[in-house]
């Protein structure tokens, strides 16, 4: 059975994956991410541990309906491992999604990655963050998605713009925790804003 949440800062609930241990007390959104859990369609095609298809990390999605939209939230984690990651989510299906990470580089570094998955997943670095957590944006204009990420949740750094695809229907939004190579991790997201909106200038930093 799923578990339902209301976060504070969100319309619509949000429907928290099976077995995961989501909790929402106050402002604040918290999850133990799973050893060995990740969203990643390796482009490579190849078989072996590194390169299979991973889907098993742990959720808390819900729809936001037609229209364009700015969800946000402040974001970290206990990072242990490489690729330990908090995470906003925007999810179609098994193999249309994208997510925005605040996430341990292999260089023991933490930094803001995105991945965008159409078929297969890409992954891409956009910036090391000094500190212990970081804002993470995704807004939706019209049929692109646009993700940024901020230092001190009001100056954003443009990641990337992207679409899907069309026809996949209602889109589900909201948080994910991932240890790809770990054995778990403490993933947490506050000041969870959400905002019927057109976002403007993707580049200016509003």
């Amino acid at each position: 059975m799923s578990t339902s949440f209301a976060v504070p800062g969100v319309p619509f609930e949000l429907i928290a994956s099976e077995g995961s241990d989501w909790t929402v007390a106050d402002d604040r959104v918290a999850v133990n991410a799973p050893a060995h859990s990740d969203l990643f369609v390796d482009p490579s095609g190849e078989s072996g541990t590194a390169a299979e298809t991973m889907l098993n990390a742990v959720t808390l999605l819900g729809t936001p309906g037609e229209g364009d939209f700015v969800f946000s939230a402040r974001a970290g984690a206990d990072f242990r491992a490489m690729f330990d990651a908090a995470v906003l989510l925007i999810w179609a299906d098994e193999r249309h999604w994208a997510k925005l990470c605040f996430e341990r580089s292999p260089a023991g570094e933490t930094m803001v990655v995105s991945v965008v998955t159409r078929g297969v997943s890409d992954d891409a670095n956009s910036f090391t963050v000094d500190g212990d957590a970081v804002w993470l944006r995704i807004s939706r204009i019209g049929r692109v998605f646009a993700l940024h990420a901020s230092t001190d949740g009001t100056w954003w750094h443009f990641v990337r713009a992207f679409a899907l695809g069309d026809d996949l229907g209602d889109v589900k939004l909201g948080f994910e925790g991932q240890s790809p190579t770990g054995d778990g991790c403490a993933v947490w997201f506050d000041d969870v804003r959400f905002e019927r909106k057109t976002l403007g200038d993707l580049r200016d930093g509003s």
